[in-house]
Protein backbone atom coordinates (compact mmCIF):
# COMPACT_ATOMS: atom_id res chain seq x y z
CA UNK A 1 0.00 0.00 0.00
CA UNK A 2 2.77 2.46 0.89
CA UNK A 3 4.48 2.03 -2.48
CA UNK A 4 1.21 2.42 -4.35
CA UNK A 5 0.35 5.45 -2.26
CA UNK A 6 3.63 7.18 -2.97
CA UNK A 7 3.65 6.44 -6.67
CA UNK A 8 0.03 7.62 -7.00
CA UNK A 9 0.69 10.76 -5.00
CA UNK A 10 3.72 11.71 -7.05
CA UNK A 11 1.89 11.01 -10.29
CA UNK A 12 -1.00 13.27 -9.35
CA UNK A 13 1.31 16.00 -8.10
CA UNK A 14 3.31 15.94 -11.32
CA UNK A 15 0.08 16.13 -13.32
CA UNK A 16 -0.97 19.16 -11.28
CA UNK A 17 2.40 20.79 -11.59
CA UNK A 18 1.72 22.45 -14.93
CA UNK A 19 -1.03 24.63 -13.51
CA UNK A 20 0.52 25.33 -10.12
CA UNK A 21 3.55 27.40 -11.00
CA UNK A 22 7.27 26.82 -11.44
CA UNK A 23 8.16 27.05 -7.75
CA UNK A 24 5.76 24.27 -6.89
CA UNK A 25 7.12 22.21 -9.79
CA UNK A 26 10.63 22.59 -8.38
CA UNK A 27 9.47 21.35 -4.98
CA UNK A 28 7.63 18.40 -6.52
CA UNK A 29 10.76 17.53 -8.50
CA UNK A 30 12.74 17.58 -5.27
CA UNK A 31 10.18 15.32 -3.60
CA UNK A 32 10.30 12.87 -6.49
CA UNK A 33 14.10 12.81 -6.31
CA UNK A 34 14.05 12.09 -2.58
CA UNK A 35 11.51 9.30 -3.03
CA UNK A 36 13.61 7.65 -5.70
CA UNK A 37 16.96 8.24 -4.01
CA UNK A 38 18.85 4.99 -3.83
CA UNK A 39 22.44 3.86 -3.62
CA UNK A 40 23.68 0.94 -5.62
CA UNK A 41 24.44 -1.86 -3.24
CA UNK A 42 26.42 -5.04 -3.73
CA UNK A 43 24.83 -8.36 -2.91
CA UNK A 44 25.91 -9.34 0.56
CA UNK A 45 28.92 -11.65 0.57
CA UNK A 46 28.44 -14.68 2.80
CA UNK A 47 31.41 -16.21 4.56
CA UNK A 48 30.86 -19.39 2.56
CA UNK A 49 31.32 -17.42 -0.65
CA UNK A 50 34.92 -16.70 0.27
CA UNK A 51 37.27 -19.67 -0.18
CA UNK A 52 38.22 -20.73 3.34
CA UNK A 53 41.79 -21.19 4.52
CA UNK A 54 40.51 -24.43 6.06
CA UNK A 55 39.76 -25.89 2.65
CA UNK A 56 42.47 -27.85 0.88
CA UNK A 57 41.02 -26.59 -2.38
CA UNK A 58 40.80 -22.99 -1.24
CA UNK A 59 44.28 -22.19 -2.49
CA UNK A 60 44.90 -19.99 0.53
CA UNK A 61 48.18 -19.43 2.32
CA UNK A 62 47.69 -19.53 6.09
CA UNK A 63 49.67 -17.00 8.12
CA UNK A 64 49.02 -17.78 11.79
CA UNK A 65 50.18 -15.16 14.30
CA UNK A 66 51.13 -18.00 16.67
CA UNK A 67 53.77 -19.11 14.19
CA UNK A 68 55.54 -15.78 14.70
CA UNK A 69 55.85 -16.06 18.47
CA UNK A 70 52.49 -14.76 19.69
CA UNK A 71 51.74 -16.11 23.17
CA UNK A 72 48.00 -15.53 23.05
CA UNK A 73 47.64 -15.44 26.83
CA UNK A 74 46.49 -11.81 27.16
CA UNK A 75 49.53 -10.89 29.28
CA UNK A 76 52.58 -11.16 27.02
CA UNK A 77 52.97 -8.35 24.47
CA UNK A 78 52.25 -9.91 21.06
CA UNK A 79 52.70 -6.73 19.03
CA UNK A 80 55.95 -7.78 17.33
CA UNK A 81 54.47 -11.17 16.37
CA UNK A 82 51.49 -9.44 14.75
CA UNK A 83 53.77 -7.06 12.84
CA UNK A 84 55.87 -9.95 11.51
CA UNK A 85 52.79 -11.93 10.54
CA UNK A 86 51.35 -8.88 8.78
CA UNK A 87 54.51 -8.37 6.71
CA UNK A 88 54.29 -11.94 5.43
CA UNK A 89 50.52 -11.96 4.84
CA UNK A 90 50.53 -8.58 3.13
CA UNK A 91 53.23 -9.61 0.70
CA UNK A 92 51.78 -13.04 -0.11
CA UNK A 93 48.96 -13.43 -2.65
CA UNK A 94 45.77 -15.16 -1.42
CA UNK A 95 46.90 -15.20 2.18
CA UNK A 96 44.85 -15.44 5.38
CA UNK A 97 46.18 -13.63 8.44
CA UNK A 98 44.76 -15.82 11.22
CA UNK A 99 44.08 -14.79 14.81
CA UNK A 100 43.08 -18.19 16.25
CA UNK A 101 39.95 -18.87 18.24
CA UNK A 102 40.05 -19.34 22.00
CA UNK A 103 43.14 -17.20 22.55
CA UNK A 104 43.66 -13.67 23.83
CA UNK A 105 46.30 -11.41 22.30
CA UNK A 106 47.68 -8.28 23.95
CA UNK A 107 48.58 -5.85 21.15
CA UNK A 108 49.84 -2.28 21.44
CA UNK A 109 49.05 0.57 19.03
CA UNK A 110 50.10 -0.60 15.58
CA UNK A 111 49.77 0.51 11.96
CA UNK A 112 49.24 -2.23 9.37
CA UNK A 113 50.10 -0.58 6.08
CA UNK A 114 49.51 -1.75 2.50
CA UNK A 115 49.27 -1.98 -0.38
CA UNK A 116 49.13 -5.75 -0.10
CA UNK A 117 49.03 -8.69 -2.48
CA UNK A 118 45.70 -9.79 -3.93
CA UNK A 119 42.82 -11.31 -1.98
CA UNK A 120 44.01 -10.77 1.56
CA UNK A 121 41.74 -12.06 4.34
CA UNK A 122 42.16 -10.93 7.95
CA UNK A 123 40.49 -13.74 9.90
CA UNK A 124 39.92 -12.71 13.53
CA UNK A 125 38.48 -15.57 15.58
CA UNK A 126 40.31 -14.90 18.85
CA UNK A 127 40.34 -11.77 21.03
CA UNK A 128 42.59 -8.76 20.55
CA UNK A 129 42.96 -6.71 23.71
CA UNK A 130 44.54 -3.27 24.13
CA UNK A 131 46.81 -2.24 27.03
CA UNK A 132 44.60 -0.76 29.73
CA UNK A 133 46.97 1.94 30.98
CA UNK A 134 46.68 5.29 29.12
CA UNK A 135 49.96 6.68 30.48
CA UNK A 136 51.91 3.90 28.75
CA UNK A 137 50.34 4.49 25.33
CA UNK A 138 52.71 5.20 22.43
CA UNK A 139 52.77 9.03 22.13
CA UNK A 140 53.34 8.72 18.36
CA UNK A 141 50.04 6.88 17.95
CA UNK A 142 47.80 8.72 20.39
CA UNK A 143 44.62 8.49 18.29
CA UNK A 144 44.80 4.92 16.92
CA UNK A 145 45.07 1.38 18.21
CA UNK A 146 44.66 -1.01 15.25
CA UNK A 147 45.10 1.06 12.09
CA UNK A 148 44.85 -0.53 8.61
CA UNK A 149 45.59 1.63 5.57
CA UNK A 150 46.15 1.52 1.81
CA UNK A 151 44.34 -1.78 1.29
CA UNK A 152 42.38 -2.90 -1.77
CA UNK A 153 39.89 -5.77 -1.93
CA UNK A 154 40.69 -6.98 1.58
CA UNK A 155 38.24 -8.86 3.79
CA UNK A 156 37.99 -8.61 7.57
CA UNK A 157 35.92 -11.43 9.02
CA UNK A 158 35.49 -13.83 11.89
CA UNK A 159 33.76 -14.44 15.19
CA UNK A 160 36.45 -12.72 17.25
CA UNK A 161 36.51 -9.70 19.54
CA UNK A 162 38.44 -6.43 19.40
CA UNK A 163 38.51 -5.11 22.99
CA UNK A 164 39.82 -1.59 23.63
CA UNK A 165 40.06 -1.90 27.46
CA UNK A 166 38.70 1.63 27.64
CA UNK A 167 37.64 2.03 31.28
CA UNK A 168 40.67 4.04 32.44
CA UNK A 169 40.46 6.25 29.35
CA UNK A 170 36.81 7.01 30.12
CA UNK A 171 37.60 7.83 33.74
CA UNK A 172 40.22 10.36 32.60
CA UNK A 173 37.83 12.08 30.17
CA UNK A 174 36.88 15.71 30.77
CA UNK A 175 33.27 14.61 30.29
CA UNK A 176 33.57 12.34 33.30
CA UNK A 177 35.65 14.74 35.38
CA UNK A 178 35.52 18.40 34.36
CA UNK A 179 38.82 19.10 36.14
CA UNK A 180 40.62 16.89 33.60
CA UNK A 181 41.89 18.37 30.32
CA UNK A 182 39.95 17.39 27.19
CA UNK A 183 42.12 15.04 25.14
CA UNK A 184 41.62 12.74 22.22
CA UNK A 185 41.87 9.00 22.76
CA UNK A 186 42.52 6.07 20.40
CA UNK A 187 40.05 4.58 17.95
CA UNK A 188 39.93 0.80 18.31
CA UNK A 189 39.76 -0.16 14.61
CA UNK A 190 40.52 2.17 11.71
CA UNK A 191 40.36 1.45 8.00
CA UNK A 192 41.94 4.36 6.15
CA UNK A 193 42.72 5.24 2.53
CA UNK A 194 41.40 1.92 1.26
CA UNK A 195 38.94 0.60 -1.33
CA UNK A 196 36.68 -2.41 -1.93
CA UNK A 197 36.79 -3.52 1.71
CA UNK A 198 34.41 -5.98 3.39
CA UNK A 199 34.01 -6.37 7.15
CA UNK A 200 31.76 -9.05 8.61
CA UNK A 201 30.88 -10.70 11.89
CA UNK A 202 33.34 -9.05 14.28
CA UNK A 203 32.61 -7.69 17.75
CA UNK A 204 34.24 -4.41 18.77
CA UNK A 205 33.83 -3.42 22.39
CA UNK A 206 34.95 -1.05 25.15
CA UNK A 207 36.96 1.19 22.85
CA UNK A 208 39.06 3.97 24.31
CA UNK A 209 37.08 6.39 22.18
CA UNK A 210 35.54 5.72 18.72
CA UNK A 211 35.09 2.01 18.07
CA UNK A 212 35.34 1.74 14.27
CA UNK A 213 36.33 4.46 11.82
CA UNK A 214 36.13 4.36 8.02
CA UNK A 215 38.15 7.28 6.67
CA UNK A 216 39.22 8.41 3.19
CA UNK A 217 37.93 5.16 1.70
CA UNK A 218 35.64 4.03 -1.10
CA UNK A 219 33.37 1.00 -1.54
CA UNK A 220 33.24 -0.39 1.99
CA UNK A 221 30.68 -3.03 3.03
CA UNK A 222 30.07 -3.72 6.73
CA UNK A 223 27.84 -6.65 7.65
CA UNK A 224 26.65 -8.07 10.93
CA UNK A 225 29.12 -6.50 13.32
CA UNK A 226 28.38 -5.85 16.98
CA UNK A 227 29.64 -2.76 18.82
CA UNK A 228 29.20 -2.38 22.56
CA UNK A 229 30.28 -0.12 25.41
CA UNK A 230 28.53 1.24 28.52
CA UNK A 231 25.97 3.95 27.89
CA UNK A 232 27.99 6.43 29.98
CA UNK A 233 31.31 5.86 28.20
CA UNK A 234 32.29 9.22 26.65
CA UNK A 235 32.83 9.76 22.90
CA UNK A 236 32.61 6.05 22.12
CA UNK A 237 30.90 6.34 18.71
CA UNK A 238 30.07 2.97 17.18
CA UNK A 239 30.81 3.40 13.47
CA UNK A 240 32.29 6.71 12.32
CA UNK A 241 32.38 7.49 8.57
CA UNK A 242 34.62 10.33 7.40
CA UNK A 243 35.71 11.46 3.92
CA UNK A 244 34.37 8.23 2.44
CA UNK A 245 32.06 7.25 -0.40
CA UNK A 246 29.92 4.23 -1.26
CA UNK A 247 29.68 2.77 2.22
CA UNK A 248 27.01 0.23 3.21
CA UNK A 249 26.35 -0.74 6.83
CA UNK A 250 23.90 -3.60 7.29
CA UNK A 251 22.50 -5.82 10.04
CA UNK A 252 24.57 -4.29 12.81
CA UNK A 253 23.80 -4.04 16.52
CA UNK A 254 25.37 -1.02 18.21
CA UNK A 255 25.16 0.20 21.79
CA UNK A 256 27.62 2.81 23.07
CA UNK A 257 27.98 6.07 24.98
CA UNK A 258 27.82 8.26 21.87
CA UNK A 259 26.44 8.11 18.32
CA UNK A 260 25.71 4.58 17.12
CA UNK A 261 26.67 5.76 13.63
CA UNK A 262 28.14 9.17 12.81
CA UNK A 263 28.70 10.50 9.29
CA UNK A 264 30.93 13.54 8.89
CA UNK A 265 32.61 15.74 6.28
CA UNK A 266 33.21 14.74 2.65
CA UNK A 267 31.07 11.61 2.83
CA UNK A 268 28.50 10.61 0.22
CA UNK A 269 26.52 7.58 -0.97
CA UNK A 270 26.11 6.11 2.49
CA UNK A 271 23.47 3.43 3.07
CA UNK A 272 22.51 1.97 6.45
CA UNK A 273 20.03 -0.88 6.62
CA UNK A 274 18.61 -2.97 9.46
CA UNK A 275 20.40 -1.22 12.29
CA UNK A 276 19.73 -1.71 16.00
CA UNK A 277 20.87 1.23 18.13
CA UNK A 278 20.82 1.53 21.91
CA UNK A 279 22.07 2.75 24.23
CA UNK A 280 23.69 5.75 22.59
CA UNK A 281 23.07 9.14 21.02
CA UNK A 282 21.29 7.87 17.94
CA UNK A 283 22.23 7.92 14.25
CA UNK A 284 23.80 11.24 13.29
CA UNK A 285 25.01 13.26 10.36
CA UNK A 286 27.64 15.49 11.92
CA UNK A 287 28.83 17.21 13.73
CA UNK A 288 29.86 19.51 10.87
CA UNK A 289 31.28 23.04 10.68
CA UNK A 290 33.29 23.14 13.89
CA UNK A 291 35.87 25.98 14.11
CA UNK A 292 34.38 27.65 11.00
CA UNK A 293 35.20 24.63 8.85
CA UNK A 294 33.40 23.40 5.74
CA UNK A 295 31.30 20.27 5.93
CA UNK A 296 29.62 18.44 3.05
CA UNK A 297 27.50 15.28 3.30
CA UNK A 298 25.21 14.06 0.50
CA UNK A 299 23.11 11.05 -0.46
CA UNK A 300 22.51 9.25 2.81
CA UNK A 301 19.85 6.60 3.38
CA UNK A 302 18.81 4.94 6.61
CA UNK A 303 16.34 2.16 5.84
CA UNK A 304 14.90 0.04 8.66
CA UNK A 305 16.20 0.70 12.15
CA UNK A 306 15.19 0.29 15.78
CA UNK A 307 16.45 2.87 18.27
CA UNK A 308 15.76 2.01 21.88
CA UNK A 309 16.25 4.37 24.84
CA UNK A 310 18.72 6.60 23.02
CA UNK A 311 19.34 10.31 23.54
CA UNK A 312 18.44 11.07 19.93
CA UNK A 313 16.84 9.23 17.08
CA UNK A 314 17.82 10.49 13.62
CA UNK A 315 19.88 13.66 13.99
CA UNK A 316 21.71 16.27 11.91
CA UNK A 317 24.04 18.46 13.98
CA UNK A 318 26.14 21.44 12.89
CA UNK A 319 28.15 24.16 14.62
CA UNK A 320 27.53 27.86 14.13
CA UNK A 321 30.10 29.51 11.88
CA UNK A 322 30.53 26.58 9.54
CA UNK A 323 29.86 26.36 5.83
CA UNK A 324 29.01 23.69 3.27
CA UNK A 325 25.82 21.66 3.06
CA UNK A 326 23.88 18.51 3.92
CA UNK A 327 21.40 17.45 1.25
CA UNK A 328 19.74 14.42 -0.26
CA UNK A 329 19.00 12.44 2.93
CA UNK A 330 16.20 9.94 3.57
CA UNK A 331 15.42 8.38 6.94
CA UNK A 332 12.77 5.69 6.52
CA UNK A 333 11.16 2.75 8.30
CA UNK A 334 12.47 3.70 11.72
CA UNK A 335 11.00 2.59 15.04
CA UNK A 336 11.92 4.58 18.15
CA UNK A 337 11.25 3.37 21.69
CA UNK A 338 11.57 5.82 24.60
CA UNK A 339 13.91 8.10 22.65
CA UNK A 340 14.46 11.64 23.92
CA UNK A 341 14.66 13.44 20.54
CA UNK A 342 13.29 11.13 17.82
CA UNK A 343 13.72 13.62 14.95
CA UNK A 344 16.13 16.50 15.41
CA UNK A 345 18.08 19.04 13.38
CA UNK A 346 20.38 21.16 15.52
CA UNK A 347 22.27 23.97 13.78
CA UNK A 348 23.35 25.33 17.16
CA UNK A 349 25.30 22.27 18.26
CA UNK A 350 27.86 23.11 20.94
CA UNK A 351 29.78 20.22 22.47
CA UNK A 352 32.12 22.51 24.40
CA UNK A 353 32.93 23.21 28.07
CA UNK A 354 32.47 26.92 27.28
CA UNK A 355 29.56 28.78 25.68
CA UNK A 356 29.71 28.85 21.88
CA UNK A 357 29.75 32.27 20.23
CA UNK A 358 26.75 33.29 18.12
CA UNK A 359 27.71 33.36 14.43
CA UNK A 360 25.68 34.04 11.29
CA UNK A 361 27.18 31.53 8.86
CA UNK A 362 26.03 27.91 8.96
CA UNK A 363 26.11 24.60 7.16
CA UNK A 364 23.10 24.57 4.81
CA UNK A 365 20.62 21.74 5.41
CA UNK A 366 18.10 20.90 2.69
CA UNK A 367 16.23 18.06 0.96
CA UNK A 368 15.77 15.87 4.01
CA UNK A 369 12.97 13.29 4.07
CA UNK A 370 11.51 11.50 7.10
CA UNK A 371 9.30 8.62 6.05
CA UNK A 372 7.55 5.95 8.13
CA UNK A 373 8.94 7.03 11.50
CA UNK A 374 6.98 5.80 14.52
CA UNK A 375 7.24 5.05 18.21
CA UNK A 376 7.54 6.75 21.58
CA UNK A 377 9.35 9.86 22.72
CA UNK A 378 10.58 10.82 26.17
CA UNK A 379 10.29 14.56 25.47
CA UNK A 380 7.31 16.68 24.51
CA UNK A 381 9.19 18.05 21.48
CA UNK A 382 9.17 14.85 19.48
CA UNK A 383 10.25 16.69 16.33
CA UNK A 384 12.72 19.54 16.62
CA UNK A 385 14.04 21.64 13.74
CA UNK A 386 16.31 24.26 15.31
CA UNK A 387 17.81 26.00 12.32
CA UNK A 388 19.93 29.07 11.58
CA UNK A 389 18.25 32.46 11.05
CA UNK A 390 20.69 33.33 8.25
CA UNK A 391 20.85 29.88 6.64
CA UNK A 392 17.43 28.30 7.29
CA UNK A 393 16.73 24.61 6.79
CA UNK A 394 14.75 24.06 3.59
CA UNK A 395 12.82 21.33 1.80
CA UNK A 396 12.21 19.21 4.88
CA UNK A 397 9.61 16.56 4.09
CA UNK A 398 7.72 14.39 6.58
CA UNK A 399 5.52 11.50 5.48
CA UNK A 400 3.77 8.96 7.69
CA UNK A 401 5.31 10.05 10.98
CA UNK A 402 3.57 8.98 14.18
CA UNK A 403 5.21 9.73 17.53
CA UNK A 404 3.58 9.48 20.95
CA UNK A 405 4.51 10.19 24.57
CA UNK A 406 3.32 7.79 27.25
CA UNK A 407 2.43 10.50 29.75
CA UNK A 408 1.55 13.57 27.71
CA UNK A 409 1.08 15.31 24.41
CA UNK A 410 3.75 15.84 21.77
CA UNK A 411 4.62 18.78 19.54
CA UNK A 412 6.88 19.86 16.70
CA UNK A 413 9.30 22.73 17.26
CA UNK A 414 10.43 24.78 14.27
CA UNK A 415 12.86 27.67 14.06
CA UNK A 416 13.82 28.95 10.58
CA UNK A 417 12.72 25.70 8.97
CA UNK A 418 10.85 25.33 5.69
CA UNK A 419 9.13 22.24 4.36
CA UNK A 420 5.89 20.28 4.55
CA UNK A 421 4.27 17.03 5.62
CA UNK A 422 1.88 14.71 3.82
CA UNK A 423 0.03 11.61 4.80
CA UNK A 424 -0.13 11.05 8.56
CA UNK A 425 2.17 13.45 10.44
CA UNK A 426 1.84 13.40 14.21
CA UNK A 427 2.70 15.68 15.85
CA UNK A 428 1.68 18.08 13.10
CA UNK A 429 4.37 19.78 11.01
CA UNK A 430 2.27 22.92 10.55
CA UNK A 431 5.02 25.03 12.11
CA UNK A 432 7.20 24.47 9.02
CA UNK A 433 7.21 27.53 6.79
CA UNK A 434 6.14 26.93 3.21
CA UNK A 435 6.33 29.61 0.50
CA UNK A 436 4.00 27.84 -1.95
CA UNK A 437 1.00 25.56 -2.04
CA UNK A 438 2.80 22.26 -2.47
CA UNK A 439 2.02 21.07 1.05
CA UNK A 440 -1.69 21.83 0.69
CA UNK A 441 -1.85 20.14 -2.70
CA UNK A 442 0.10 17.14 -1.39
CA UNK A 443 -2.20 16.81 1.61
CA UNK A 444 -5.29 17.09 -0.57
CA UNK A 445 -4.10 14.40 -2.97
CA UNK A 446 -3.01 12.22 -0.06
CA UNK A 447 -6.48 12.37 1.44
CA UNK A 448 -8.11 11.60 -1.93
CA UNK A 449 -5.89 8.55 -2.45
CA UNK A 450 -6.43 7.24 1.08
CA UNK A 451 -10.20 7.65 0.78
CA UNK A 452 -10.16 5.88 -2.57
CA UNK A 453 -8.19 2.95 -1.14
CA UNK A 454 -10.56 2.60 1.80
Amino acid sequence: MDKFFLVSLLGLLIAACGVAGSLMCDKIGMLEELESLDIEEETEVELSDIPSWRSERGGKVLVNVDSFGAAGNGEYDDTVAFQKAWDVACSTPRSVLLVPQGRRYLVNATKFIGPCADKLIIQIDGTLVAPNEPKNWDPKLQRVWLDFSKLNKAVFQGSGVIDGSGSKWWAASCKKNKSNPCRGAPTALTIDSSSAIKVKGLTIQNSQQIHFTISRSDSVRIYGIKVSAPGDSPNTDGIHISESTNVAVQDCKIGTGDDCISIVNASSNIKMKRIYCGPGHGISIGSLGKDNSTGVVTKVILDTAILRETTNGVRIKTWQGGSGYVRGVRFQNVRVENVSNPIIIDQFYCDSPTTCQNQSSAVEISEIMYQNISGTTMSAKAIKFDCSDSVPCSNLVLSNVDLEKHDGTVETYCHSAQGFGYGVVHPSADCLNSNDKVSQVAESFAEDILHTEL
